[in-house]
């Protein structure tokens, strides 16, 4: 598990943050109401951090691998205008935000927490989980926030990036 750091140059050339939802946006639960609504909890200081890092130049998307109106209400509130939801292959959708972005893979983070996000997570230039991701996820990433999932491991990533930027 690697909670240090990473390096100022590896972190100031991110220029795109894409987003696992649950178990990184979310804790992970999904709820169902006794009409069959469902229900997931998203953390306000990780959306705060979304929007002020948009506002410092960050752009952000999702590929997550459910499909909820939930998600897409939430990506339109926080101006997140990549999202890729029941995705069946996160490397390809991946490959496809970076080419019609125009992003290096360097220029790229990614925080997943499960099996699916690691081809992802192998191959941005910052990779991070939260800290209560899969054992075998946390091997494989550069950070490991020290917050979980849904509860400030995206703010956590944003502000180190902001900080290495000086923003």
């Amino acid at each position: 598990m690697n909670r240090r750091v990473p390096s100022a140059s590896r972190l100031k050339r991110i220029r795109l943050i894409l987003l696992d939802v649950d178990g990184v946006m979310t804790d992970g639960s999904i709820l169902h109401s006794s009409s069959g609504d469902e229900l997931r909890r998203f953390d306000v200081k990780d959306g705060y951090g979304v929007v002020k890092a948009r506002k410092a130049g960050l752009v952000f998307g999702i590929i997550s691998g459910k499909r909820s109106p939930i998600v897409s209400a939430r990506a339109r509130e926080l101006g997140i205008g990549e999202v890729v939801q029941r995705s069946r292959d996160k490397e390809r959708d991946y490959l496809k935000i970076l080419s019609k972005l125009k992003v290096e893979e360097r220029e790229a983070a990614f925080i997943g927490d499960d099996d699916p996000d690691l081809p992802v997570l192998r191959r941005v230039g910052f990779a991070a989980a939260p800290s209560d991701a899969m054992e075998r996820v946390k091997r494989e990433v550069h950070y490991v926030c020290s917050n979980r999932g849904g509860r400030g491991a995206v703010r956590e990533v944003i502000e180190l990036i902001l900080k290495a930027r000086g923003d």
